[in-house]
């Protein structure tokens, strides 16, 4: 637990802007206190939990490295509870570029970034990659685990919020599809800095974001959390990577039952 909380506070009071000198003098406690706290020395007395979860707004469950969730993230939690895979189980057609661009002629670690019901984890894991994956909904990753069991090969899932996990180990790839939407726009820089910054030298990075266009009308499905991105912004995060390829393009989809559109950016870029 205690490293656990030296990285979230420290990470939640530089996302506020805060020195240890400013957190410390609004808890009143010295600066000392908070460089033990955030260098795995100490632990803050359990009165002060409240005090600083209220001043760096996050709840002590997340300080302290707990998943606790008391409202729905995203609309496929209920999907995801049927006994048939909602996106099915054939893999997305980025799948294809990755065994193309990093086949594994080597041992290569993978993460699939929200993994769903892991349609794409299990086809990475099946061609030899080492797979890591994460998602928020418990019906998803208790699918991939029993779509990998089907399969007879192993991806490591576990389950995580976008916006609170952070790397600690590197990979060679990240692949994500459909998801990046969620992490709010004031996480980005922070997110992808993380995840450049454990991606190995040669390691590539295939994504897509959904892009807000005053063309494509807004989706059918209500999703309280969901941020739409702007044209160019992912593209703006690897300006120091090679860009193998960056397209917009515009899909139809069907996903609700009810006709309509996307735009979505995708980018495959690699590290030097």
């Amino acid at each position: 637990m205690k490293d656990k909380f030296a990285k979230n506070i420290n990470r939640y009071r530089k996302e506020k802007g805060l020195t240890q000198e400013a957190l410390a003098r609004q808890l009143g406690v010295t600066y000392q206190a908070v460089s033990k706290w955030e260098n795995e020395q100490a632990m803050p007395d359990i009165s002060l939990l409240p005090e600083i979860s209220k001043i760096l707004k996050v709840s002590v469950d997340k300080l302290l490295g707990y998943i606790s969730y008391d409202k729905q993230v995203t609309i496929y939690e209920k999907e995801y509870e049927t006994s048939q895979y909602y996106g099915g189980v054939n893999p997305n057609p980025d799948c294809y570029k990755v065994l193309e661009l990093m086949p594994p002629t080597k041992h290569l670690k993978l993460l699939d970034i929200g993994c769903g019901e892991g349609k794409n984890s299990v086809f990475f894991a099946r061609n030899g990659y080492d797979v890591t994956a994460f998602d928020i909904a418990d019906a998803g990753i208790e699918k991939t685990k029993k779509l990998a069991d089907i399969v007879g090969v192993n991806v490591k899932v576990f389950k995580a919020d976008i916006l609170d996990f952070r790397l600690s180990t590197h990979f060679d790839i990240l692949f994500s599809s459909g998801v990046l939407h969620y992490v709010k726009p004031d996480y980005r820089q922070e997110i992808f800095h993380n995840y450049k910054s454990f991606t190995n030298n040669d390691g590539m990075h295939f994504l897509n974001v959904y892009v807000q266009k005053p063309f494509i009308a807004p989706p059918p499905e209500k999703e309280p959390y969901s941020y739409l991105w702007k044209s160019g912004e992912l593209l703006s995060y690897y300006h120091d990577w090679l860009i193998e390829s960056c397209p917009e393009i515009i899909i139809d989809c069907n996903s609700s039952g009810i006709p309509h559109q996307h735009a979505i950016n995708k980018i495959i870029s690699k590290k030097y």
